[in-house]
């Protein structure tokens, strides 16, 4: 006899219906949701849970999951709440999650071998580039988020400038490349420059304009001092929809920068690029498609359970000629998983990766791509409701909106000083928050602490920023009288 229970179920009754009881348990959760604190805090006695010793025994799995019920569900990020707004974090159909279970069940490692798996990943892959208008010829993978994506994005750009740097490494080639992206580029740039050697001192961040764009006169002039310094441009980075404000920039131009400089074309699209799936958006994004890479969150705005995201390049192998690897173990045959042509391995970082595929195969084939533009578009009206309420108040100021899906406001009164204005509307968000009334987010802009509202939630309902509103008026109110600000 075994001293401990097998890993596998020893009654797979009592398993199915642990299942059953988690769905149920779920289901009556999510319906529920709107009942429920936007956010709450963790109490010390359940955070003090959490420093245990490890197990060295085990204990029946129904226990472990009330543990779960007790000290974990009630105490999530928030953001399946209709009223999160925060970051740039997506709400999770759920449907989806159906997929995550499954995928976890059948357990494949998604890098290299013939199964299905692999199969649904490239199927998805391809219904991305169709719903982003990317050409067919183009390739891509799925990965953990944007942050992965501009590692990627940017190596491939270097692998494509100088192939030797795989072999010889950076240094030994002589060559200092530069970066180019505005002052509102994601801090995941800074990262991926680093990982590579290129250095953050090297990763140009131009001036933006009154629209927080970046200037493409100043780039143009970066450009230039930097040829006559010696240094070898790289790689330019486009925003499709920047995550302080959600401006877009110049796509086209910046398309016929990089044209004309040689340049890379990378565009971060982590969230922006999902409005090309309304037509009244393409105006916008007019070059996105042209770009030599573009990465794209599907856990922001195509609403996926984390982590989900997508990087796409132009050229058919430009991957591959960045983290294609051989070694006898992975070496291929004429017949079996390993004579399958197929390598996303080869194309990133990882061999070893989650089927991340299933739950996207899910929610496109539940609810279709139109069903994901139907909520985008919803996201863009409602927002743009918030931003009339918030311009028809006396008491509140728009600060910075967007032509997609994040706006930027304060509270404000008479002879307000800048610094009074900052304390208030701090006070006004960590209630909004700590009381679980709702979710935006801030940020600074020109020195002013303003609440931020990013929409990514599919549940959101317009009476939702209504309330809103009427809860940053009452909340500023009460502060400004009881900080006896004037």
């Amino acid at each position: 006899m075994r001293p401990h229970p097998p890993l596998d179920p020893a009654d797979w009754d009592a398993f199915r219906a642990l299942g059953k009881q988690m769905i149920d348990d779920i289901a009556d959760h999510l319906s529920g949701i709107r009942d429920q604190p936007v956010w709450q805090p963790v109490p010390e006695e359940i955070a003090a849970s959490f420093e245990t010793e490890l197990p060295t025994t085990g204990r029946p799995m129904e226990e472990v999951y009330e543990e779960f019920r007790r000290t974990v569900l009630p105490f999530p990020r928030g953001n399946i709440h209709p009223r999160f707004w925060g970051w740039a974090n997506g709400s999770g159909v759920p449907i989806a999650a159906y997929g995550d279970l499954l995928a976890s069940a059948i357990n494949c490692t998604v890098g290299s071998g013939a199964n299905a798996a692999l199969l649904v990943e490239q199927q998805v892959v391809n219904w991305l580039g169709q719903a982003l208008r990317w050409p067919a010829s183009g390739s891509g993978l799925l990965t953990s988020g944007a942050s992965m994506g501009q590692v990627i994005a940017l190596a491939t750009a270097r692998a494509h400038r100088a192939p030797e740097v795989r072999a010889e490494g950076a240094a030994a080639t002589g060559v200092q490349f530069t970066v180019y992206g505005s002052t509102e580029t994601h801090h995941s740039v800074d990262k991926a420059v680093e990982l590579l050697g290129i250095g953050s001192r090297f990763f140009r961040r131009v001036p933006v304009d009154a629209d927080h764009r970046i200037d493409v006169a100043a780039l143009r002039a970066a450009l230039r001092a930097d040829r006559e310094a010696g240094l070898h441009p790289l790689c330019l980075v486009g925003n499709a929809g920047t995550v302080n404000t959600g401006a877009v920039d110049p796509l086209a131009e910046l398309l016929s920068v990089a044209r004309q400089e040689d340049l890379w074309y990378h565009v971060d699209g982590a969230f922006g690029a999902f409005a090309q799936l309304l037509p009244s958006r393409r105006a916008l994004l007019a070059g996105l498609s042209e770009a030599d890479s573009l990465v794209c969150d599907l856990h922001k705005w195509l609403y996926l359970p984390f982590d989900v995201s997508c990087v796409l390049t132009r050229g058919e192998g430009d991957l591959e000629g960045a983290f294609r690897s051989s070694a006898d173990y992975i070496s291929k045959t004429a017949r079996g998983p390993a004579a399958h042509p197929l390598s996303f391995a080869d194309r990133g970082v990882e061999q070893s990766r989650r089927f991340r595929a299933l739950k996207v195969w899910f929610a496109l084939k539940t609810y279709g791509v139109d069903g994901f533009a139907d909520a985008i578009a919803e996201n863009i009206t409602q927002v743009a409701h918030l931003t009339k309420l918030v311009e028809a108040a006396p008491d509140l100021e728009l600060v910075s909106r967007s032509e997609l899906n994040i706006a930027c406001f304060r509270y404000v009164w008479p002879g307000a000083t800048p610094d009074a204005l900052n304390r208030v509307n701090r006070a006004v968000l960590e209630r909004l928050q700590t009381e679980g009334i709702a979710m935006p987010s801030h940020t600074v802009l020109h020195g002013a602490f303003v609440l931020r509202v990013a929409h990514h939630n599919h549940r959101t309902i317009s009476a939702d920023f209504d309330h809103l509103v009427s809860q940053v008026q009452r909340l500023g109110a009460e502060q400004v009288a009881a900080d006896g600000e004037r």
